[in-house]
């Protein structure tokens, strides 16, 4: 990696062809950029296009079967605590400022539940 880049993590959760959901950890790379003149340079990811951005509020208690996503989408959370659960078993929990890729369109899906007595606030790219 060079000086100009850094490496951002994030989680994909994706379908296999058997259409079992699934997350695996991954790594975007942002590079060194003059993006806010006359800020200083910071580091950005190559641009992904979208469509509309919405905010989501689970209410405390919120709790899903599997589904399919209804779509592409890149959530990042705000507040709140969610745990996602892969039709394969696993669960992951996802606290405020990580971001999860969200590409289970279809086959079995994944289930979420907000966590911890609280609602939960997220942003969704579409």
């Amino acid at each position: 990696m060079s000086e100009g880049s850094r490496k951002i993590a994030i989680a994909r959760l994706y379908t296999d062809e058997a259409g079992e959901s699934h997350f695996i950890d991954e790594l975007v790379e942002a590079h060194d950029a003059n993006f806010a003149p006359p800020a200083p340079s910071m580091y950005v990811s190559t641009p992904q296009e979208a469509k509309a951005s919405l905010f989501l509020l689970l209410p405390a208690g919120y709790d899903s079967p599997l589904h399919p996503a209804p779509r592409r989408q890149i959530m990042t959370l705000v507040s709140g605590e969610l745990a996602v659960t892969t039709s394969d078993g696993g669960v992951r929990r996802f606290l405020p400022g990580e971001t999860v890729l969200v590409e289970d369109t279809s086959g079995k899906g994944h289930g979420t539940r907000s966590v911890g007595g609280e609602s939960v606030v997220a942003v969704v790219q579409l």
